[in-house]
Parts: C-alpha cells; sequence; structure tokens
C-alpha cells in the first residue's frame, strides 16, 4: 500500500499548488471549490492508505525482491450478485422526483426506499447466500 499512499499524496500535494493558481487567475467560486474538494479527496484517501498500511504487514507488491507466487491464496471476501442497488437506486429517483414534482410522491418513496435498504443491509442473512 505504500506505492498506492504516494500516488495519492502526490495527487493531493498536486491540487495544493494548482487550486490557489486557479484563484489568482479567474476568481472562479466553482472551479476552485472543485479543485479543493479534490484536493481534501486525495488527502483523505491517502491518510486512510497510511492508516492502513501500519495495520497490514507488508505485502509482496510493496518490495522489490517480491515473488508472484507470494500473492496467491485468498484475497478476501467479494459479494456475489444482488439485485437491492438497482432498487435501492430507483427508490432514490423517486425520492428526488418527490421534491421536484411534489410531497406525495416523496413520502409515498421513504418507504419503498427503507425496504431497498434494510433489504440491501439484510441479503446475507436469507436466501441464497445466507451465512
Amino acid at each position: 500500500m505504500r506505492k498506492e499512499f504516494w500516488l495519492f499524496l502526490s495527487c493531493g500535494v498536486f491540487f495544493v499548488i494548482v487550486t490557489p493558481v486557479y484563484w489568482a487567475l479567474t476568481h472562479e467560486v466553482t472551479g476552485t471549490t472543485a479543485l479543493t474538494m479534490a484536493m481534501l479527496l486525495f488527502f483523505m484517501i491517502s491518510f486512510y492508505l497510511w492508516f492502513v498500511t501500519k495495520a497490514i504487514p507488508e505485502r509482496p507488491e510493496d518490495r522489490k525482491d517480491g515473488e508472484i507466487v507470494e500473492g496467491a491464496g485468498e484475497l478476501g471476501f467479494f459479494p456475489p450478485y444482488s439485485w437491492w442497488p438497482l432498487f435501492a437506486a430507483m427508490a432514490f429517483g423517486l425520492l428526488v422526483l418527490g421534491v421536484v414534482f411534489g410531497w406525495w410522491m416523496f413520502i409515498m418513496a421513504l418507504p419503498i426506499g427503507a425496504i431497498c435498504v434494510i433489504g440491501w443491509l439484510f441479503e446475507y442473512y436469507r436466501g441464497e447466500h445466507a451465512h
């Protein structure tokens, strides 16, 4: 994770340099805000990668003498397919349309969204992929 940390940190430093220059040349609030948020995002990811680097042992990818075979084995848990994100996105779309067209639609979409989020959260407790 050290290489990833340095990659994101260098992008954050790039935005630290570019953001004031952009503001000085354009005096535009929207672009400066976007560049500031990008800078903060890169620093947040850099902090996370730095923190994770301290918690895990050194990976073969981080060593110059690391071999491909050293990285073999189980990589982690990857969830199988799920329909819940699609339904949650449609419920969120209804919520947004409810704000635009009328609060009655927003109120109607709230329980649908709650059901979708609960179903997505507990999908590994029932059915085919239960633990």
